[in-house]
C-alpha cells in the first residue's frame, strides 16, 4: 500500500479559553538556548511550502490545536550536550502539564535501543550477527519456508529488515484484554492479534520493514542471556547510558504510572482504557522520555568516536551505523550525505507517535514525543523547525511554485482514483482547494503547481492529472518517494 497521506490535543481551559502550548522550563540555562526554544516553537514548517508564501512557518501551540496533540515533548542536541528538554501541553486533557520527565510509549523508537543490546551480545561472543538464528533459540524455531530457498535467517538480516520476515507492526493490547506471551505472538496464536510470523522471501534479497523480525530477535535475546527481556535491557544498555526514566516493562510499572501521558486517538478521544500493552519489547516496548533517548543518541555519536563506549565499541558502532538496502543500518535508519550522514529511526505505537535524528559527526540531534495519533506530523514539523535554528544540512522542507486554477477545472478532478486493491483516493473541492483522502487516512488540501499538477504541504509528494484522448481526467500519477503510481478514475 503506498505510503501516501499517512502520518496531532487540545489544551483546553476551564473557561474556554483557546488552545495554547504549556512550555516548562527546565533549570536556568543561557540567553542563546532561550532564543533557540524561542526561534523554534515560531517556526515550525511543513514539508512542503509555496514559494509564494513570506510566512511558511506556523508557531507549536498553532499547530497543536490544529493538529489535535496534547502534549509534545522535546529535547535537542548541541555540540554533544543536551542544549534543552522542555515539555509542551498536558499530559492529559485537564491534567498536569508535561515536563522532560514525562514518559511516552516510544514505539518502533524501541527497535534501535533494543537492537544495541543484541549488538553488545555479539560483541561479548555470546551470538553471531552472520549464524542461523534457529542455532541459538530454545524456546521457539523459525520455521523453514520453500521461499526461503535452504537460506538461514541470520542476526544481522533481523536487524536490518532483510530477514524475509512477516509482520511490518503491531496494534498491542487493550488493558482489559488478555496479553499473549512471546511464543503466542511468534505462532500467530490466541490471543495474539497478529499472524504468524514466518519467513516470506528468501533471506538477505530485498528490504522489507518487518517488526516481526524484532521480535524474533527478543526471543533470541531471552534464550541466549536466560534473562527477562526488561532487565536485560535495563542492564546492558539503559542502566549504563543512564536512562534512568526508560524501561522496556510491559505494562508499565504501576509506580511509574504517574509520570506518564495519555494517548490519544486521531480525534481528540483518549485511548480506551489507556496505554496498550507491547509484549513485542523489542519492536515497541520502551517508555521513555526524550531527554533518555538523547543520551542515546549521544552515546552512539560519542562510540562513533571512540570517546565513550558504555555499550558497543568503535567498531561495533561503525557496523551500526553502516548502512545497506533501504538504508538501514544494524537498527537504524541512515540519511543525509555521504560526507555528513545522521540516522535516526520513527515510532508509532496506539496514541503515542514520535521521532529522533542525530548526525554522526557534529553531535547535533533531536527527539520529540507526542502522545496522539497522526502526532508524527507535528514531531516531523518540529524537527524542521529545529533544523532551520540550528543549521542542520538537512529537514529543510520543499519549495514549490504554486498557481490558480480555475474552479471549473478543479471540477473535473473529482472522483475515486483506485490506487490498489481496496484502496482509494478520493478528491473533492473544499473552498476552492483540491482536497484528497486516501482509504483509511486523514483529508489533505492541496496546492497546485500547474493546471494538472498539485501537491499537499505535509509530507513530499505530487499528484499529476491525466487526460483521455478526449480530454477526459482519466487518471493521476502519484509521485512519493522515488515511486510512481498509476490510480485509474473509476
Amino acid at each position: 500500500m503506498p505510503a501516501f497521506l499517512k502520518r496531532v490535543a487540545l489544551f483546553l481551559l476551564a473557561c474556554g479559553a483557546s488552545p495554547l502550548a504549556l512550555p516548562q522550563k527546565t533549570p536556568p540555562i543561557s540567553t542563546e538556548t532561550l532564543e533557540h526554544i524561542k526561534d523554534v516553537e515560531a517556526g515550525l514548517l511543513t514539508a512542503v511550502v509555496s514559494k509564494d508564501d513570506s510566512h511558511p512557518g506556523h508557531s507549536l501551540s498553532e499547530r497543536m490545536a490544529a493538529l489535535h496533540v496534547n502534549g509534545v515533548s522535546i529535547a535537542v542536541v548541541h555540540h554533544g550536550v543536551i542544549d534543552w528538554a522542555q515539555g509542551f501541553g498536558v499530559m492529559s486533557v485537564g491534567g498536569p502539564p508535561v515536563t522532560a520527565q514525562t514518559l511516552f510509549q516510544a514505539g518502533s523508537i524501541s527497535k534501535p535501543v533494543a537492537a544495541m543490546a543484541a549488538l553488545h551480545e555479539v560483541q561479548i561472543g555470546k551470538l553471531s550477527l552472520d549464524a542461523d538464528v534457529n542455532t541459538v533459540l530454545t524456546s521457539w524455531k523459525l520455521p523453514d519456508a520453500p521461499v526461503a530457498g535452504g537460506k538461514p535467517v541470520t542476526l544481522r538480516e533481523l536487524l536490518t529488515h532483510t530477514g524475509g520476515t512477516t509482520v511490518h507492526g503491531f496494534p498491542g493490547y487493550r488493558t482489559d484484554a488478555p496479553v499473549p506471551s512471546l511464543v503466542q505472538v511468534l505462532n500467530g496464536e490466541k490471543p495474539a492479534n497478529t499472524p504468524a510470523i514466518r519467513i516470506e522471501a528468501a533471506p538477505a534479497s530485498k528490504w522489507n520493514y518487518s517488526g516481526g523480525g524484532y521480535t524474533i530477535m527478543q526471543q533470541v535475546l531471552i534464550d541466549v542471556t536466560m534473562e527477562p527481556f526488561p532487565k536485560l535491557l535495563h542492564d546492558t544498555v539503559l542502566a549504563p547510558i543512564g536512562m534512568i526514566h526508560s524501561t522496556y516493562q510491559q505494562p508499565l510499572p504501576e509506580k511509574m504510572r504517574a509520570s506518564a501521558a495519555t494517548p490519544y486517538e486521531a480525534d481528540g478521544k483518549p485511548v480506551p482504557g489507556g496505554a496498550h500493552t507491547y509484549p513485542e519489547m523489542a519492536a515497541a516496548g520502551l517508555w521513555t522520555t526524550p531527554t533518555d533517548l538523547s543520551l542515546y543518541l549521544i552515546e552512539v555519536q560519542r562510540s562513533l568516536k571512540g570517546d565513550a563506549n558504555h555499550v558497543l565499541s568503535q567498531q561495533m558502532t561503525k557496523q551500526m551505523l553502516t548502512p545497506g538496502m533501504g538504508n538501514y543500518g544494524l537498527g537504524l535508519a541512515i540519511g543525509g550525505s555521504a560526507a555528513n550522514p545522521y540516522f535516526g529511526h520513527g515510532g508509532v505505537n496506539e496514541g503515542f507517535e514520535s521521532t529522533m535524528s542525530a548526525y554522526e559527526q557534529d553531535g547535533e540531534g533531536a527527539v520529540v514525543m507526542t502522545n496522539a495519533q497522526g502526532g508524527s506530523r507535528l514531531a516531523d514539523e518540529v524537527m524542521r523547525s529545529i533544523a532551520a535554528v540550528y543549521h542542520w544540512p538537512d529537514f529543510q522542507p520543499k519549495v514549490h511554485a504554486t498557481v490558480t486554477v480555475d474552479p471549473k477545472i478543479l471540477a473535473t478532478y473529482v472522483g475515486t482514483y483506485e490506487l490498489g486493491p481496496n484502496f482509494d483516493l478520493t478528491v473533492t473541492v473544499q473552498d476552492g482547494h483540491l482536497v484528497t483522502q486516501a482509504t483509511g487516512q486523514s483529508n489533505y488540501s492541496m496546492l497546485a503547481e500547474s493546471e494538472t499538477k498539485f501537491f499537499p504541504t505535509a509530507f513530499d509528494a505530487e499528484i499529476d492529472f491525466v487526460k483521455d484522448a478526449q480530454g477526459n481526467v482519466a487518471s493521476m500519477i502519484l509521485r512519493q518517494n522515488g515511486h510512481e503510481t498509476k490510480a485509474l478514475k473509476k
